[in-house]
């Protein structure tokens, strides 16, 4: 189980946040980097706080668990991987607090293709109908019934992806079939380490490739702003971890 938020873009010479009892709680706030007296007469841009919360599930062999991504492995022997967290509370009690606290837009992610699993994770969309969406292992064939048991998206990687490129066949198939509006891509990203030589120089670049197969497959796709607007056009959203940090902050 785990949190992930935006950053928090909030100045230090903003005005505090008003009370809960003031009508200006849900005033959206339109900050400028200057005080009043030192503003200059050309007009600035204003940074405007947009910080949304958003729960999330990680199921794994039907329990909650937070785990350290990088330990994730697609064998069955669990000898090297890190549990930050496991909860007593199933997945569909949290689902149930979360609707009752009208968090929305929150993800629920199978860690595993367990049986377990997939019926804790039907059991929490069904909890919250609409309020959440599902990941993990999703592909063409099972996508629509996990929209059907009440997902608001199903998030997806390594279906689209083969032998580390980018399927864009399966990708338009998908978008068909469920349409854009409900289709997260999840592009989790690792550092990958490149090698560019200049004569007798030796350059290591790291940029961060997509990851698939529970992170553990690096992709010819790197994370950037190209890859970003081209995919754009197929999903209503992007689910990005950073899978070398996740679960060690």
């Amino acid at each position: 189980m785990g949190t992930r938020t935006l950053p928090n873009l909030r100045s230090p010479l903003s005005s505090p946040t008003p009370p809960a009892s003031s009508p200006l709680r849900n005033h959206r706030w339109r900050i400028s980097p200057f005080p009043s007296s030192t503003r200059p007469s050309r007009p600035v841009r204003p940074i405007e706080c947009a910080v949304r919360f958003r729960p999330c599930i990680d199921i794994h062999k039907g329990k909650v668990k937070q785990i350290v991504g990088s330990t994730l492995r697609d064998s069955t022997d669990d000898a090297s991987l890190i549990t930050n967290f496991e909860s007593d509370k199933s997945p569909a009690e949290f689902a149930s607090l979360y609707k009752q606290d009208g968090l929305t837009g929150g993800h629920v992610i199978m860690l595993g293709a367990d049986a377990a699993s997939q019926s804790a994770a039907r059991q929490a969309l069904r909890a919250y109908p609409g309020g959440l969406q599902v990941g993990g292992g999703i592909n063409w064939e099972n996508a629509m019934s996990y929209l059907e048991e009440g997902a608001s998206h199903v998030i997806v990687t390594s279906y689209v992806f083969s032998d580390g490129q980018m399927d864009l066949e399966r990708l338009k198939h998908l978008v068909h079939m469920i349409g854009k509006q409900r289709l997260i891509l999840d592009l989790s990203c690792r550092k990958k380490v490149t090698y560019e030589s200049y004569i007798w120089n030796i350059i290591l670049n790291g940029k961060y490739a997509i990851v698939t197969d529970r992170w553990q497959k690096f992709s010819d796709m790197f994370l950037d702003e190209q890859t970003l607007e081209f995919l754009a056009t197929y999903a209503d959203e992007f689910l990005v971890h950073g899978v070398d940090v996740e679960g060690k902050g």
